[in-house]
């Protein structure tokens, strides 16, 4: 949760942040429930002090006197009992609508709706010209047999795909040459699990809110997800735990499968790779000390390890801040990595680059101990060091010969055996 005492302090931050965000919360409202749970509870534990004395004094009673105290203090539990299921009931609704308190936005992330709204920071790496009419990742993955949508679709609906031969084959170098990149740079790596329980998904933010995007197992589990982002279980790995702060800040890895439904994409992006329901991602999540100057450090660092894996791989991108409208409910500070598409005549996200100060660790509980003893929540920041097969857009449209073959970036010919070209 968030923290309840700057909220009841400073109720208009967190008015403003609904307003920037686009979140639809009434803050007034929840300060009105949270007001009726701190009354109730005051009456619950007034009473079960009161009960907790009578029953050091029952032994004091004898008698008719004894009978006629306990008949009153039947009464007086039945009333208890009451009040206590109210308590739970406000309680639960309190609880509701914490959950979704969104974080507040830095004062440098700018105003805005949605991603066209975003402000572009840097370009790096120059935009190709072709002398030669350009052809998609999708045309290019059937003319030389390394994708195949017609027949997965048939086998599992729209946004499937199969990646075949060089396809497959150039999909694990990028992973390979990824998992080798970061780890030089102490990173450790972790295959998380894929399923994860409500609380997880809750804890890390995704829920409440993001149901409609999630996959949920059969009625028989109605607790379990499966992942849209390894930076779930891997933020959420240390959950419950006091860390050593000498042992800050923990840097992590997760590589794993994602799905996600893509609700309210009905019509949009559903040629091609751009936009699936089931795709691999590599995610850096970094764990370190409530300080927002180490937080901010740390995001430059994450942001700096995607932008030199992609130079490695000859692509030209840009960074972006994302605007208020374009942030989820716990990030304060984001930055995306669009890379160029040909196909698109434009750069598409590839990366989203996230800080969140305490917001997760609150919801996960998630402390460490500083040096004078006290415990702390942590900080939590991630990004998307490789997805795939988002990435491969790019790699396949920008390294497009005349001929019709693909050229594999230098840094991955040392996973695809020295092979130069797909075709």
């Amino acid at each position: 949760m968030i923290d309840i005492e700057y909220l009841r302090n400073n109720p208009e931050l967190y008015i403003r942040a609904c307003t920037l965000k686009r979140i639809k919360l009434d803050i007034p409202a929840l300060l009105e429930v949270d007001a009726a749970y701190r009354s109730a509870k005051t009456s619950v534990e007034m009473r079960r002090s009161e009960s907790n004395a009578f029953n050091k004094q029952l032994p004091n009673f004898k008698g008719a006197e004894r009978d006629a105290k306990l008949l009153e203090m039947k009464s007086f539990s039945s009333i208890t009992k009451e009040l206590e299921a109210q308590l739970s009931k406000i309680e639960l609704e309190r609880n509701v609508l914490l959950l979704r308190v969104p974080g507040i936005p830095l004062n440098k992330v700018p105003d805005g709706a949605s991603d066209a709204d975003n402000q572009e920071v840097s370009r790096v790496g120059d935009i190709p010209h072709f002398s030669f009419k350009v052809k998609s990742h999708a045309e290019l993955g059937v003319d030389l047999d390394i994708i195949d949508t017609e027949r997965a679709v048939k086998l599992a609906g729209s946004r499937a795909y199969f990646l075949k031969g060089d396809g497959a084959r150039l999909q694990h170098a990028l992973m390979n040459f990824a998992i080798d990149f970061v780890a030089k740079k102490k990173y450790v790596l972790m295959d998380p699990p894929h399923i994860v329980r409500r609380e997880v998904m809750e804890g890390t933010g995704y829920f409440p809110g993001g149901e409609d995007q999630a996959y949920r197992l059969d009625e028989r589990d109605t607790d379990f997800y499966l992942i849209g982002t390894a930076e779930v279980p891997v933020a959420a790995y240390h959950s419950g735990e006091t860390l050593a702060a000498a042992n800050l800040p923990l840097r992590y890895c997760g590589y794993s499968p994602c799905y996600r439904r893509e609700a309210g994409t009905y019509g949009k992006d559903t040629a091609g790779l751009y936009r699936v329901h089931q795709f691999y991602k590599i995610e850096q999540v970094i764990i370190c000390k409530n300080d927002a100057e180490e937080s901010a450090r740390l995001h430059s660092e994450l942001l700096a390890n995607s932008e030199l894996l992609l130079q490695a791989l000859g692509l030209p991108y840009r960074v972006v801040n994302n605007c208020t409208g374009d942030m989820g409910q716990g990030q304060i500070f984001k930055n995306d990595i669009e890379t160029w598409m040909p196909s698109r005549n434009a750069f598409g996200e590839t990366h989203s680059c996230s800080t969140f100060h305490d917001f997760q660790a609150r919801r996960l509980n998630l402390k460490y101990r500083d040096a004078d003893g006290k415990t702390q929540f942590c900080h939590t920041l991630n990004n998307t060091l490789a997805a795939s097969p988002r990435l491969l857009i790019p790699l396949l449209e920008v390294h497009q010969q005349s001929d019709g073959r693909v050229m594999i970036p230098q840094a991955l010919r040392p996973y695809m055996g020295g092979q130069e070209f797909i075709g």
